[in-house]
């Protein structure tokens, strides 16, 4: 026989004999798949039975009293939720399995952070939210479908928490939160997650939680927002750009309330994007602020991208569930070099004050702190005073009155070409001009606004 045919027949008998194993050992595999599943699916089928069962068997009790279910097998609890024990350790997961979180906001945000709450292993939620699905909430809610429209987005997210989770105790509210008595809303629970898009509501249910010790995460604003690389997780005075963070932040303030909230914010300057506008007949019907379901509620709305606000509700709910499991977040990332131009204004600032007042200072009777609050808060994300208040490239901090002293109530945000401006026209002991005389009436205007503002500020906190 010839020797290379030999080769070639033993070599085509070896693939042969490969592909006939590889074949054996695949069917093989997908046999015990489709046995285990047949199992799986057995064991679920007679857990939920045994479920249903010890129901229908007990008397109905109140839902903020309702335990996780029982009957449902825990070795189903646990292979469904593996990869979170795989994370957090059996300790972890104990700690997240017996905790209790309130959503107080049931949309875009709210919705997407119950239910990666409760897919994480949360067996007690309570939803609080006094809105109805509409087809315009289809593009960014984690659970309404079609046939969920003109239904309360609280039993919307229930229905879909219930097929997630067969354990989970779910405690829907279809009311408005209000600080006169939220307080019942909140009781009993770990962690509360805001989700509010109304300020004043807003603001009334952090305060609450700060003053009471409850634990609360809290959104800001996903509206008008494309660029979900500016996301991110911070405290509530390190907020920077975003409107909403900015209003709620100013509120908090007056309520004595400056930091030690959570939050998630987006670090995307504003755009011209603005809230929808009202068809003329609508102002025909009365009153605007009347036209909404509750008072003070907004009945205009802001273009929303729908990943956005999911984006937002996923931030919440991780940063939870790594506090509740003993892993908190330790530095969530800041905005880069935010605090740096802190401290370039306020060195600008104190050498601009050696140069008017021919003085060696050393000091200054403001801080960084009171700088954040001068460029964010009282100049609404660093925008100068002077019209048409442009935001500068280049901010700069100067003194405005010159018969004052420099202090909080008296110094204002510029372009540093009209900041040398004024130094050198109002400022200086050589100085003719008033402020006023040199920028116009506006700008003085907007000026004793903004003092007026610290007066406020001042006053809230000493009390």
């Amino acid at each position: 026989m010839d020797l290379s045919s030999h080769r070639t027949q033993l070599i085509s008998t070896a693939v042969l004999a490969s592909v006939t194993t590889a074949g054996a050992m695949s069917a093989w595999r997908a046999y015990s798949r489709r046995v285990k599943r047949r199992g799986l699916d057995a064991d679920i089928l007679r857990s939920i039975s045994r479920g249903d069962d010890d129901k229908s068997m007990k008397s109905p009790t109140p839902p903020a009293q309702t335990p996780p279910r029982q009957g449902y097998d825990e070795d189903l609890i646990r292979e469904q939720l593996a990869r979170n024990y795989a994370f957090f350790g059996e300790e972890g997961m104990a700690k997240v399995r017996g905790a209790s979180v309130a959503v107080i906001g049931c949309g875009g945000v709210g919705s997407w952070a119950a239910v990666m709450l409760v897919r994480s292993g949360v067996s007690r939620i309570r939803l609080v939210d006094f809105d109805y699905v509409t087809l315009s909430s289809l593009n960014r809610h984690a659970c309404a479908g079609l046939n969920d429209v003109g239904t309360p987005k609280v039993d919307c997210i229930e229905r879909n928490l219930k097929n997630i989770s067969r354990w989970v105790d779910v405690d829907g509210r279809v009311e408005l939160w209000q600080k006169e008595n939220g307080g019942d809303l909140l009781e009993g629970m770990d962690w509360v997650v805001d989700c509010i898009d109304n300020i004043t509501t807003k603001v009334d249910l952090l305060k609450y939680c700060h003053d009471h010790g409850v634990k609360v995460f809290s959104s800001m604003g996903a509206g008008a927002k494309s660029d979900p690389t500016r996301i991110q997780i911070s405290d509530i005075s390190s907020t920077v750009y975003d409107p909403l963070a900015r209003a709620v932040r100013r509120r908090l303030r007056l309520e004595g309330v400056s930091s030690g909230i959570p939050v998630v914010y987006s670090t995307e300057p504003p755009s011209d994007v603005k809230l929808l506008p009202l068809p003329e007949e609508e102002f025909q019907k009365g009153t605007v602020k009347e036209l909404g379901v509750f008072d003070d509620f907004r009945v205009r709305i802001l273009p929303v991208i729908g990943p956005l606000p999911s984006i937002f509700g996923l931030h919440a709910a991780t940063y939870i569930l790594c506090d509740i499991a003993g892993k908190p977040i330790p530095n969530p990332l800041p905005i880069k070099n935010r605090r740096k131009l802190y401290d370039r204004l306020l060195r600008d600032l104190l050498v601009r004050e050696r140069k008017i007042t021919g003085v060696e200072i050393n000091r200054l009777p403001i801080d960084e702190e009171d700088v954040s609050f001068i460029l964010e808060d009282l100049h609404r994300g660093g925008r100068s005073i002077i019209p048409p208040h442009d935001a500068p490239s280049k901010p700069t901090l100067v003194r405005w009155d010159p018969a004052k002293p420099i202090s909080l109530e008296n110094c204002a945000v510029m372009d540093q070409k009209d900041a040398d401006k004024h130094t050198a026209q109002c400022l200086l002991r050589e100085a003719t001009q008033l402020p006023e005389e040199l920028w116009g009436a506006e700008a003085k205007r907007i000026f004793e606004g903004r003092a007026a503002e610290i007066v406020r500020y001042r006053q809230a906190m000493s009390t």
